[in-house]
């Protein structure tokens, strides 16, 4: 049920880059952290690590409380590189939702309805996976594997039915007219991905697809680079060896984010010298800006942010957020609808019980009724009718007459209004009364 499930985590709206570098898991790391979650009390969750978020989804009886179990085993794992103090529930680094915001996030994720770059093709394939190491690992129960269905059926619908998934093809698209303009042929260029990101490694590989030879990755923690040079079959440089790639690079694409330049003025002009003047692209895809105004000035650099790229595609963004805005739409029926799936099959139990109850009363009264049809069927109704009329009496003298309480439910389900029998239901006509008088 949606009441059970929970999102724990950080962002990239709310938690800074070295917040986001602190927590993140590989996928080769999530049975560690599901191990934890478990020891910690956790029964259903599935862990989502990529460059923008690291998410805990999961559902639980009691969610508040499994929620500051999951953020207490995040701070934990984030405590050796963590901002002092760092807790996913404070409001500034992380988030926590429940119930249907929560179930409305996750069908926001999955469908890149969250991401930074609307419509990244990338997300719900990492989303699926982190399900299928915390299927692996017994993580999933009904609850969790419901809503992860859910999402993909939504996700599906909203790149199908609207146009969300072109958005990031404009961006590309611009970054790779502009890189042809300025060095033609990319299969003679070489380039660099300074850092990580949804936007980066989206553009890195429309760049290889568009033919660039070579592409380098750079993260402050290695890992991470191996981790992306992985993904994209491409080389790794350690960080200490930044100056010399920037050199080494006709485009550069950084996606860091920490709130300083990691391009600025000086290393610029630096590369540019060494380059002999040879110009460089620089695709800046991080916010906050990793490149320094001022590296435009030199001579040589050209210097694009996602701005100026979605400017080149000036056309597309009326349509980009009317599409954004009817797939936020159709998202919000999908959660409706999912809700109200599970709504009917949590009466399912109780409509069962209720036909058990029944077919047990026709059995006594056959028994008892014999073969007199007039007799059984007087004595069926008088039985069946027997506590509903009981409890509409107690509840009209416990609640006054002028609340319809349980009156109206029982027109509801009955459709007595719909019938026209008018008066109260269960006050006379064949079947209130009391007792039986077989």
């Amino acid at each position: 049920m949606a009441e059970s499930l929970f999102v724990v985590g950080v962002n990239h709206r709310g938690a800074p880059a070295p917040v986001r570098d602190a927590l993140f898991f590989e996928p080769r790391d999530y049975p560690r952290l599901l191990a934890a979650l478990r020891q910690a009390g956790i029964a259903e969750a599935a862990v989502l690590s990529t460059c923008e978020r690291i998410e805990v989804v999961a559902a639980d009886g009691n969610p508040r409380a499994a929620a500051d179990a999951i953020a207490e085993v995040l701070a934990t794992e984030a405590r050796q590189t963590a901002p002092d103090g760092f807790d996913p529930r404070h409001e500034r680094a992380g988030f926590v939702r429940f119930g249907e915001q929560a179930l409305r996030h996750l069908f926001a994720v999955a469908a890149s309805l969250d991401s930074q770059i609307l419509g990244e093709p990338h997300i719900l394939g990492q989303v699926k996976e982190s399900h299928r190491v915390a299927a692996a690992a017994a993580m999933v129960g009904p609850d969790l594997e419901a809503a992860l269905q859910a999402a993909y059926a939504a996700a599906k619908r909203i790149r199908t039915e609207t146009a969300i998934a072109e958005q990031p093809v404009s961006l590309s698209a611009s970054a790779l007219m502009l890189a042809r303009q300025l060095h033609g042929d990319l299969a003679r260029a070489a380039g660099a991905l300074i850092g990580l990101g949804e936007m980066s490694e989206l553009l890195a590989q429309d760049l290889q697809r568009a033919g660039l030879r070579k592409i380098t990755v750079l993260h402050r923690r290695l890992s991470r680079a191996e981790a992306a040079a992985r993904r994209l079959a491409c080389h790794v440089r350690p960080w200490e060896e930044l100056d010399e790639a920037v050199a080494e690079s006709d485009l550069v694409v950084t996606a860091c984010g920490t709130g300083s330049y990691v391009i600025d003025r000086a290393r610029a002009a630096a590369a540019l010298k060494r380059r002999r003047r040879k110009p460089i692209f620089f695709i800046d895809a991080a916010v906050p800006s990793d490149v320094d105004p001022a590296v435009e000035e030199l001579d040589g650099a050209f210097v694009y942010d996602l701005e100026d790229l979605d400017a080149v595609a000036r056309q597309g963004r009326a349509s980009r957020e009317a599409t954004a805005v009817d797939a936020w739409e159709l998202l919000g029926r999908e959660v409706a609808a999912y809700q109200r799936q599970q709504a009917e099959r949590g009466a399912v139990p109780a409509v069962v019980a209720l036909r058990r109850h029944f077919e047990s009363v026709r059995d006594q009264i056959l028994a008892d009724g014999g073969k007199d049809a007039e007799t059984a069927t007087r004595l069926l109704i008088n039985r069946l009718l027997h506590d509903p009329s009981e409890a509409l009496r107690q509840a009209a003298s416990s609640a006054g007459e002028d609340d319809p309480g349980l009156a109206a439910t029982v027109e509801r389900l009955f459709g007595l209004a719909a019938a026209g029998t008018g008066g109260k239901p269960g006050g006379g006509g064949g079947g209130g009364g009391g007792g039986e008088k077989a």
